[in-house]
């Protein structure tokens, strides 16, 4: 940093070193502004003066970190990070709400003249359009689940399901995962005895009980959610696709379930579904291969239904 670079200033870059870069050692600190070890230590007390609370220790892995304390710390964005994260909240919160829609005001205003200048034009005239398959689940219950994850404690969830049923399940909750647009708890529900995937949006409440687990030793969180997607529903499915593995794979979706090379030239899709109806018209329907629903009554009699819509939209009219 220049030499004539104020005490604030080193400071507020003190502050920013320790956000991106936990752990810095004195000496680092000082290398990285242009000062003493021991002029580097009476700018970490200034940020503790000011009520942030930074903590150190000894060791090879040791160093300065921020700690968390009552008060959030002032946050630094570069204009690259700033617009990044105006799209990000664009992007996921088109129409948002006045919680999301005061938290972003807030960042805006607090970024310097030049960057929060064209993040508030970003904001005003960028315009996206809501994913009709997006669920927004409650701030509160996200919030209680995320804690529950990271404390690898059971909880109590009472759920909604698509019919309007409601349950309570005891599960583990592993991680959660968002998946184009919707939030998903990835757990072991006690009730099932298996892995389920829940809406969280579906998630009306949440109990906490104190009881510990571990999840597995390799959980992927994404991996896992995508091969649980497909299983565990009501109605069951079976299709074969008169087409190679390879060129049918790319049109399934993991929630249709786990598509099995049968040969060279064909393939077959075994899964379970809640939704028969929307199975065959967003799924299966989507797919510019033949195929044949082997097994499942209830997804049968929905593409036969979807195929007589379809067939009279092309009949011929009286005359």
């Amino acid at each position: 940093m220049p030499s004539e670079t104020s005490p604030t200033a080193r400071a507020l870059r003190t502050l920013e070193i320790l956000q991106t870069r936990p752990g810095t050692t004195a000496d680092e600190l000082g290398a990285r502004l242009g000062v003493t070890e021991r002029a580097a230590r009476r700018y970490v007390e200034i940020l503790r003066e000011a009520g942030i609370p930074v903590t150190s220790l000894r060791g090879p892995h040791g160093g300065y970190r921020l700690g968390r304390g009552t008060r959030l710390p002032p946050v630094t964005f570069t204009q690259t990070e700033a617009l990044g994260l105006v799209m990000a909240v664009l992007d996921s919160h088109p129409e948002a709400d006045d919680l999301v829609s005061t938290a972003l005001g807030k960042v805006i205003r607090a970024l310097p003249e030049d960057v929060g200048r064209q993040a508030a034009t970003l904001r005003e005239h960028a315009a996206a359009a809501p994913d009709r398959y997006a669920a927004r689940p409650d701030t509160a219950v996200t919030s209680e689940l995320v804690s529950a994850v990271a404390a690898r404690r059971r909880v109590l969830v009472t759920y909604r399901g698509e019919s309007g049923s409601e349950w309570v399940a005891e599960v583990d909750p592993w991680a959660v995962v968002v998946r184009y647009g919707r939030w998903y708890l990835l757990c072991h529900s006690h009730r099932a005895g298996a892995v389920r995937t829940y809406r969280v949006d579906r998630v009306l409440a949440v109990e906490h009980t104190g009881t510990p687990f571990t999840p597995p030793a390799d959980l992927d969180p994404v991996v896992a959610l995508e091969e649980h997607l497909g299983t565990g529903w009501q109605f069951s499915t079976r299709v074969v696709f008169d087409a190679p593995l390879a060129d049918v794979a790319p049109w399934i979706g993991a929630q249709m379930g786990r598509l099995e090379a049968v040969g060279a030239e064909r393939c077959v899709l075994t899964g379970t579904t809640r939704n028969p109806a929307m199975y065959a018209q967003e799924w299966l329907a989507s797919v510019p291969f033949a195929f044949r629903v082997e097994d499942g009554p209830e997804l049968r009699e929905a593409v036969a239904a979807l195929a007589a819509r379809l067939s009279a939209a092309v009949e011929d009219g009286p005359g």
